[in-house]
């Protein structure tokens, strides 16, 4: 991996390797390579007359997934007394979700006020359809095509490049060019960021150091059978009289023929009578005791150490990254888990931010941070590295450390004559995914959660003390407070394998010989005789002649093979329990507009709550039965029908909108600020009726 120069700022993050255990199921949509930036420039939006009482600064607090029916209960319970305040000055309104309701989507509905037939993104996962690879939607990353070469060393000739794959000017980017004053903290689908004049930061679908979603470490020396992790890599060590001695893998050397993996050594010595160790990482000395997290630790892997001193390593000796320890156990054995290594906002690998000086201010302003998308490690829980307990400590972390930049950029908002300020939290997200299953009985992974049922509660008390602070620092007449969730949240209690409905319904066929355990990333599938085929989490693809790489079904039988299978989809009952699954099986020709709505997925379909598209089927998989309880802690979702799982807005000034939705709230940005928004966006403004305009 080589370090961004001026010119480039794109290095070559680690390509994915769709043979490999670290992409299947839930793998895939948790590892994978990111990309990084490449923007479509808008052209400027005219400027109009700002609507009586226009605020002089807007202030927008995301809150991933907060949920209206939680909200609401929380709310009678008296523990959002902020929330209550806010809305009695102002609003509450349901704020309708995308199509599909999932987070990468969402948040490019709001971003670009455009569906997904405007800006691209229509899942977490799309398909080539030349080839019907799947990968992953919001951004893409190539390496350098062309050496030269030096011994067993070889030097890129061209750059590589990352790309962001949303399309569609960002609201903010109208904003800077008008001269509005604009920070944007952490906004997913937002990787690369957009190069503007706008402070921002990248959040959802910012790499660890590896080009992964993040890959954390494991060290131990009872490691477990399977030592293959999907999200993490188990390091097995021999304890010697209490020492221990490891290799923490890093970036591949990409100047090294076969671009091996880059080390950091870490050694230790175990005290397990007083449940602590000392250790040596890269040089840096860690002393903590079991439950106890390190501070961030910075890490150095050398690329082009040996030269140094000469013009070819300049600025690519050797990449930093970060990690934190957390020390869980010394006996009877030694559990020892590290972060996914992040990059390092002082000296980022990757662009995150714009201006690139913004995230090494921001570093020296509130310390070193988790720059990876989403730090809080699900897939250490799902694993059984991390317990419920463990993931809750680190959590608590990640809160603590979002709230020492929120209270960072409300001083400077505050300083302010003009401004718009987003900022993004995502606990409410991650928590409500994990700890679903502790307030739903009906869970079938509710088993030993009963006692974590205050957890979801905790998050939302933590977010009213978040929005109290900002009241209080900023709510001075004058500016708008707006607080808005993407989506919101429902029980996921059972999967829906539609590769395996279209398989048992004779739509999906198997070459002879094929059988369905064998099938993974659709390989084995007879193409000349399968009509339809699903990819990623909601969606379904005709298997169309002249555009699928060996379509079957002629362009002439597609209307009434598409309406047959929305016919039968929501006819679709589970035999376990007889209610339906499938709420809408919604015709993407019918619900998208725009320069890129013939890529979408035929179908979107759309749960009914408790439901949930398979991660077995949204990587092409055949599992045997059509249905499945879910036992993964991940119990909560929003992947559903878009009616089941609105999101909230919330203001201090009245809503005038009843029926708002999130491509509504770009151009209600805009117009706030005196600035016509541009012809694709569609929305209403939220805040202003159409007279008074």
């Amino acid at each position: 991996m080589t370090k961004p120069s001026a010119t480039t700022r794109t290095p070559r993050p680690r390509g994915p390797s769709l043979g490999g255990r670290a992409f299947t199921r839930r793998g895939f949509l948790r590892i994978a390579v990111a990309g990084a930036a490449a923007l479509l420039l808008a052209a400027p939006a005219g400027l109009a007359a700002a609507p009586p009482g226009a605020p002089a600064r807007v202030l927008v607090i995301g809150f991933d997934g907060m949920d209206p029916e939680l909200l609401g209960r929380y709310r009678a319970e008296g523990i959002m007394p902020h929330f209550d305040s806010l809305i009695a000055r102002g609003g509450l309104r349901r704020l309708g979700t995308s199509v599909p309701p999932q987070s990468p989507v969402a948040w490019a509905n709001f971003i670009t006020g455009q569906n997904p037939g405007g800006h691209g993104i229509f899942d977490f996962i799309h398909r080539d359809p030349a080839t019907l690879i799947p990968y992953l939607s919001t951004s893409e990353a190539k390496p350098p095509t062309r050496f030269f070469k030096l011994g067993s060393w070889k030097f890129p000739r061209d750059a590589a490049s990352v790309k962001l794959l949303r399309h569609g000017a960002a609201f903010w980017e109208i904003l800077a060019d008008a001269g509005v004053d604009a920070t944007i903290f952490k906004i997913p689908s937002n990787f690369p960021p957009v190069e503007c004049e706008a402070r921002s930061l990248s959040g959802m679908g910012t790499p660890d150091i590896l080009g992964t979603y993040g890959v954390f470490t494991y060290v131990t020396d009872d490691p477990p059978q399977d030592i293959d992790l999907a999200g993490g890599r188990v390091v097995a060590v021999n304890l010697d009289r209490g020492r221990f001695r490891a290799e923490i893998p890093g970036p591949p050397n990409v100047y090294r023929e076969g671009e091996p993996e880059t080390i950091v050594s870490v050694s230790g010595v175990i005290d397990p009578v007083h449940s602590a160790a000392a250790f040596d990482i890269a040089g840096e000395k860690v002393v903590l005791r079991v439950g106890e997290w390190s501070d961030w630790i910075t890490l150095r892997f050398p690329l082009l150490s040996w030269l140094r001193h000469t013009p070819l390593a300049a600025g690519k000796a050797e990449v930093t990254g970060i990690c934190r320890l957390y020390l869980m156990e010394t006996r009877p054995s030694l559990r020892l888990y590290i972060t996914p290594i992040q990059l390092d906002p002082r000296a980022p690998a990757m662009p995150i931010s714009t201006p690139p000086l913004y995230c090494r201010e921001l570093a020296a302003a509130t310390g070193l941070f988790y720059t990876q998308g989403l730090p809080e490690d699900t897939k250490a829980l799902e694993a059984g590295v991390l317990g419920d307990d463990d993931y809750i400590a680190q959590a608590k972390l990640i809160f603590d450390e979002h709230m020492a930049q929120f209270r960072h950029e409300l001083r400077r908002f505050q300083a302010l004559d003009r401004g718009f300020l987003f900022f993004y939290f995502n606990t409410p997200d991650q928590s409500s995914h994990m700890f679903w299953r502790a307030i739903d009985g009906s869970s079938p992974s509710h088993e030993g959660a009963a006692r974590y049922a205050g957890r979801i509660r905790e998050i939302y008390a933590n977010c009213d003390r978040a929005l109290g602070e900002a009241v209080a620092a900023v709510d001075d007449g004058n500016t708008l407070i707006v607080v808005m969730s993407d989506h919101g949240f429902a029980p996921y209690n059972r999967d829906f394998h539609a590769n395996t409905w279209l398989w048992q319904n004779g739509y999906l066929k198997l070459r002879p010989g094929v059988k369905p355990a064998e099938v993974g990333f659709l390989a084995g599938v007879d193409w000349a005789a399968t009509q339809a085929y699903a990819l990623g989490i909601n969606g379904l693809y005709v298997n169309l002649l002249g555009r699928e790489k060996r379509g079957a079904v002629p362009p002439t039988a597609r209307e009434a093979l598409l309406e047959e299978l929305v016919t039968k989809l929501q006819a679709v009952t589970d035999p376990a329990t007889g209610a339906p699954a499938i709420k809408h099986a919604y015709r993407a020709d019918r619900i998208y507009s725009g320069p890129y709505a013939e890529q979408a997925p035929d179908i979107i379909l759309g749960y009914h709550r408790g439901y949930r598209g398979s991660d077995e089927s949204a990587l092409g998989e055949l599992p045997a039965e059509i249905f499945d309880d879910n036992l993964l802690k991940w119990s909560g979702d929003h992947c559903m029908a878009a009616d089941e799982v609105p999101g909230i807005l919330a203001a201090n000034r009245p809503i005038v909108l009843d029926d708002p939705e999130l491509l509504d709230l770009a151009p209600t940005l805009l117009e706030l600020f005196g600035l016509r928004a541009p012809p694709e966006m569609k929305g209403r403004n939220a805040f202003v009726a159409k007279g008074e305009r």
